[in-house]
């Protein structure tokens, strides 16, 4: 049997992280919906809109719109890649100017002062990833308050501090993709680790909460070791898996990545330390990324979704709202060559299901 460890990085060592017997809230208070263990998909119930409104929008139907993205960093393949999504969709619907700008580190205070500065400027509509759930929220309702459309993508706020947010895939569907590939490299009752950005990046403290619910009750016998964190940062990433190689040695079957940087960084670390074969990797990250270490077996499965296609879908939502095709209460939105996207829970379009990167179709994708 193939062992497996699943690394969540930190900014801090690895003193103070949570560990296996800890209960993982998530970061807030949600209950989670763990899917079924034979794949049938999951009840969703319905709920009533959620989100904010803008006071005293500007009627700009079918107008041109300017639109800010500031997303959690700049400067990282991921993010880069939401960016060319959002410019090709702002080059085909014609009427939307899109840019990108914000901070070099996934820093929520600077994350504030870059939104706070583009309301100050004027623009139409502030798209964003937020470093953290609650501390952006003042900042967005400001923009809201201002007039300005407010669409998250990535990375969730509280509800009512933007009017939509576009979910790249719903967090109990990633949290099964990510534990089904790490049981099948390293078997039912492997031990894993998580490394991991910050315990309250919404998104990915999501994914960890559904993620151990659906291990207890699939693979009751796998064993939870440990959860750091290291930021959106390469060296620290790197530095701690390659720590918690050291600190469990045998007993660390593989390593799960939250992250875009997290995931190449334990890889290369499992590499580094010649334990390819012996210590799994598995985790979300973009495609380019990842090719070194698939293509030299060392990694199996990469999950994640198309980050071009996010961003493209947040200016395309964007626009609708800003023409009054998507309002509150509305069940989909038309999204250029993704499609009619689905609103789900209130106020979330779904980018659809994960998708599992392998040695099979990795070279299919370039970004």
């Amino acid at each position: 049997m193939k062992r497996l460890a699943i690394i969540i990085a930190t900014t801090t060592v690895l003193t103070g992280a949570a560990m296996a017997a800890d209960r993982w809230d998530g970061g807030d208070e949600l209950p989670t919906n763990p899917l079924a263990c034979d794949g049938s998909p999951g009840m969703v119930a319905a709920k009533d809109y959620d989100g904010g409104q803008p006071t005293g929008a500007p009627d700009k139907n079918g107008q041109e719109i300017t639109l800010i993205d500031v997303p959690k960093l700049v400067g990282i393949g991921y993010f880069a890649a939401t960016t060319e999504g959002m410019r090709q969709a702002a080059e085909e619907l014609g009427n939307v100017k899109v840019s990108t700008d914000g901070p070099t580190e996934a820093n929520i205070d600077d994350q504030i002062t870059f939104i706070d500065n583009y309301i100050t400027q004027g623009v139409d509509g502030v798209l964003f990833a937020a470093n953290d759930p609650v501390a952006i929220a003042p900042v967005l309702k400001k923009a809201l308050g201002k007039g300005i459309h407010v669409v998250g993508y990535d990375a969730n706020s509280d509800p009512d501090a933007r009017e939509w947010f576009v979910n790249q895939a719903e967090f109990n569907g990633i949290a099964k993709s990510l534990i089904d590939s790490m049981a099948e490299e390293i078997g039912e009752e492997g031990k894993f680790a998580i490394v991991t950005s910050t315990f309250t990046t919404p998104n990915q403290a999501r994914w960890i909460a559904e993620m151990q619910d659906y291990q207890e009750a699939c693979y009751p016998k796998m064993e939870w070791l440990e959860t750091v964190e290291a930021q959106e940062d390469n060296i620290l990433s790197f530095n701690q898996a390659n720590t918690l190689i050291n600190k469990y040695g045998d007993d660390l079957n593989g390593i799960f990545g939250m992250t875009s940087v997290a995931t190449p960084a334990s890889a290369e670390a499992v590499t580094q330390a010649g334990a390819c074969g012996k210590t799994a990797v598995v985790g979300l990250a973009t495609p380019n990324a990842m090719k070194p270490y698939v293509a030299s077996d060392c990694v199996k499965s990469v999950v994640l979704w198309n980050p071009v296609d996010l961003g493209y879908a947040a200016v395309y939502v964007t626009r609708a709202v800003v023409d009054g095709k998507l309002a509150p209460g509305g069940k989909e939105v038309e999204a250029g060559r993704l499609g009619k996207l689905q609103v789900v829970n209130g106020s979330e379009i779904l980018l659809g299901a994960p998708f599992v990167y392998s040695k099979a179709n990795i070279d299919d994708f370039d970004f």
